[in-house]
């Protein structure tokens, strides 16, 4: 193994949002600070997201709501729904706060960035640090913490011990050695960005049961045993920066959408309801990142958790010319759902997944059909679009998709969409 071409003289940061859905929650419901918040999965099943209380109590992620909402109120807490439109939007304020601190910044998750630091003056990388934190919780409301080091993995392991111990104030410079010595040797090897459950028990049985044993292994170890994924995560512990910074993500080949029903659904006019709605997320979806599809597949099934006769099936078309227009998605998609549909069966999930996607200026030429890019269908497509993002999701909707849409998921304890709609907005009193 080595090193080549490799830079150790990076400066990386990454910056994570605390218990990012419930800080979103607090921001705007400020009698929620101090409480035991938990925040619910799709139908409001398990726990996705925990306050600090929440995990005072031992109640551990993804355990089901159900079963600790008992104890979450005896405490004074709550339990709320996913609101992923609240979630995703101030996950853009947060990364549109952080673009102001570095030329370069890759969006990892929607609570995590990592920001690259080079060219930047600070005198004290911790102090830089927590003037970042004090300008996103100032612009956005939400609490960060931040690790920083020289490689993605290294600041990974910083971000993970600036939660954890209060003394370094949110904040972790991990490019001293002596600390990144001390951090690693207290970091188990399983909890290493990269190193899997069979790869942790394998290194263990090994004798390699720390970050520091992983950092310091025989390179011929290494070699012999390990994937690329595997070279590249201790050339990361060494201080070489091997996993670039991608701030500008590749556009998706494919796009899914898919829920799970809050009720078992039966007929064909509540399935063509809910297909209808996925095909036009998707399409939106699509449309974001200018691409054209040119096949679409319709998929469906029963709760295979539940008693009783089960059934499940897909099937696909190939659009041709590849296209992005919604209503004859629609179309397609409610045609494949008429061949796949059986009556007699509870349906639990229905989905669509639209692929083949190229981005509209690759769009080959066709002299039989006209592509919708030619035409109205793409001003009509982007009107729709404008409208719906600036007054709110569904402010115009297709017929198809439901008035009612009583199949959607649950979500009981929803809060408003303080952001995106113009009725949830604040009101100062």
């Amino acid at each position: 193994m080595n090193n080549h071409g490799l830079s150790s003289s990076e400066t990386i940061a990454l910056v994570d949002c605390n218990n990012f859905y419930v800080s979103c929650e607090r921001v705007f419901d400020p009698s929620l600070e101090g409480k035991p918040v938990a925040v619910l999965s799709n139908n409001d099943g398990c726990i996705v997201s925990r306050s600090n209380e929440i995990k005072a109590l031992g109640i551990p992620m993804g355990a089901p709501g159900f079963k600790y909402e008992g104890l979450i109120q005896k405490h004074g807490g709550t339990l709320l729904s996913s609101n992923y439109a609240l979630y995703g939007d101030m996950s853009a304020r947060v990364m549109a706060s952080l673009a102001s601190f570095a030329p370069e910044v890759e969006i990892y998750s929607i609570d995590e960035a990592f920001l690259l630091l080079n060219g930047i003056r600070a005198k004290n990388w911790e102090e830089y640090g927590r003037q970042i934190i004090r300008t996103v919780k100032q612009w956005t409301g939400i609490p960060v913490s931040i690790g920083i080091s020289s490689s993605k993995t290294l600041a990974k392991i910083a971000n993970h011990w600036a939660k954890r111990v209060p003394a370094f104030r949110g904040v972790l410079d991990l490019t001293d050695e002596e600390r990144i010595q001390k951090a690693l040797s207290k970091t188990p090897v399983g909890t290493v960005w990269g190193i899997g459950r069979q790869y942790n028990k394998f290194l263990i049985q090994n004798g390699i049961d720390n970050a520091w044993a992983l950092r310091n292994a025989d390179d011929r170890f290494i070699d012999h045993y390990m994937t690329s994924v595997g070279h590249k995560t201790v050339l990361e512990l060494r201080g070489y920066a091997a996993i670039d910074l991608d701030n500008a993500p590749s556009p998706k080949k494919s796009i899914v959408v898919s829920r799970s029903f809050g009720k078992q659904v039966e007929s064909i006019e509540e399935l063509s309801e809910a297909v209808s709605a996925y095909v036009t997320r998707a399409a939106e979806k699509l449309r974001m990142q200018d691409g054209v599809a040119g096949n679409l597949m319709v998929f469906l099934s029963t709760n295979r958790f539940k008693s009783g006769p089960q059934y499940s099936n897909s099937l696909q078309i190939e659009l041709s010319p590849p296209t992005a227009y919604t209503p004859e998605l629609i179309k397609s998609a409610l045609s494949l759902l008429n061949e796949v549909y059986l009556p007699g069966f509870q349906y639990k999930k229905a989905g669509v997944m639209i692929s083949d996607i190229v981005h509209a200026d690759d769009v080959p030429l066709n002299f039989l059909q006209t592509n919708y890019l030619d035409d109205k269908r793409k001003i009509l497509m982007d009107i729709m679009d404008k409208i719906n993002r600036r007054s709110g999701r569904d402010t115009l909707f297709y017929a198809s998709s439901g008035i009612r849409r009583d199949w959607q998921m649950r979500r009981a304890r929803l809060s408003p969409a303080y952001t995106t709609r113009w009725k949830d907005l604040p009101k100062v009193k």
